[in-house]
């Protein structure tokens, strides 16, 4: 989900709610704690330099219960973000403590609810580590050992 498209959908909410991936829903006592606009500058394993940005939404919880973000306030905080941070319409990403550790998150919406759905690691070098597009479907005893892609002059790893 896009700043622009939950800017829109605020306005049409009398009250926010959002969902983990696992069904539980945040408490609506949460507080929006940052948002913010991180760059990241990377290099991918096949020695492709990259950059990402995404807006990002920090929710925590306290115990002051009677805490209640209506949709107006965090409207106002994602304008004077973008106002002051100069942030683009960029994609969402959602921080919050999960028992360990911060977990993050894509955003969709529901039509009612938040999403906060599950983000997932990959590599964005495939062709350069021989990593084929689909799983291999093998049946068990049918498989044969191949010769790792990742040799030392492969720069795969």
């Amino acid at each position: 989900m896009k700043l622009s498209e939950i800017k829109t959908e605020l306005k049409t909410l009398n009250s926010i709610s959002f969902q983990l991936p696992n069904g539980d829903v945040v408490p609506q006592h949460f507080h929006v704690t940052e948002v913010g606009k991180v760059s990241k500058h990377f290099i991918d394993c096949g020695g492709t330099v990259r950059t990402e940005e995404v807006v990002n939404f920090q929710l925590w919880e306290a115990n002051d219960y009677d805490h209640r973000l209506h949709p107006e306030k965090l409207l106002s905080i994602i304008t004077l973000s973008e106002k002051t941070l100069q942030i683009p319409d960029l994609e969402i990403e959602v921080e919050y403590q999960m028992k360990e550790t911060i977990g993050k998150f894509d955003l969709n919406f529901d039509g009612t609810t938040f999403q906060l759905t599950s983000k997932l690691t990959d590599c964005l070098a495939k062709d350069k580590c021989g990593i084929p597009a689909e799983k291999l479907k093998v049946k068990m005893g049918e498989w044969k050992e191949k010769t790792s892609c990742c040799t030392p002059n492969s720069s795969c790893c």
